[in-house]
């Protein structure tokens, strides 16, 4: 078991951030559809295009495969290990901060209003959740 401080914590999330951008995707299931249509947000999965109000968004990898695998299930509440483990392919030892740095700067992206999100929900002492953004 490691211990890191604040500071060591922060380096190896950016080191872990870094390495995960680099590592080729797999394969993903695609559903039957080629996108997925929400009240002002579209997920383009055959392009890997995101449109807000029909605007081009930019996405990392890490956040567009956590806004899929989300969106892909609207309603379906998924705990931060199940995120990290399916957008990461990587076991899920410690991965809460990881995900909720995602999250947060997918919210940023996508949301009208970051503070009070309308896609993507918390479920306290779950995880997240995809809304329809109704």
């Amino acid at each position: 078991m490691l211990i890191f401080n604040d500071t060591e914590e922060k380096a190896v999330e950016k080191a872990i951030a870094a390495l995960a951008d680099m590592i080729p995707l797999e394969a993903m299931q695609s559903p039957h559809s080629p996108a997925l249509t929400f009240p002002g947000l579209e997920i383009r999965l055959h392009q890997r295009r995101v449109l807000k109000d029909g605007a081009d968004i930019y996405l990392t990898r890490l956040e567009y495969g956590a806004l899929c695998y989300l969106a892909a299930s609207p309603g379906r509440v998924f705990t931060k290990a199940q995120i990290f483990e399916s957008v990461w392919s990587m076991e899920s030892e410690s991965c809460q901060s990881s995900v909720a740095s995602v999250i947060c700067n997918l919210r940023k992206k996508i949301e009208p209003d970051s503070g009070k999100p309308t896609y993507i929900k918390t479920v306290l002492g779950v995880g997240y959740k995809f809304a329809s953004g109704e």
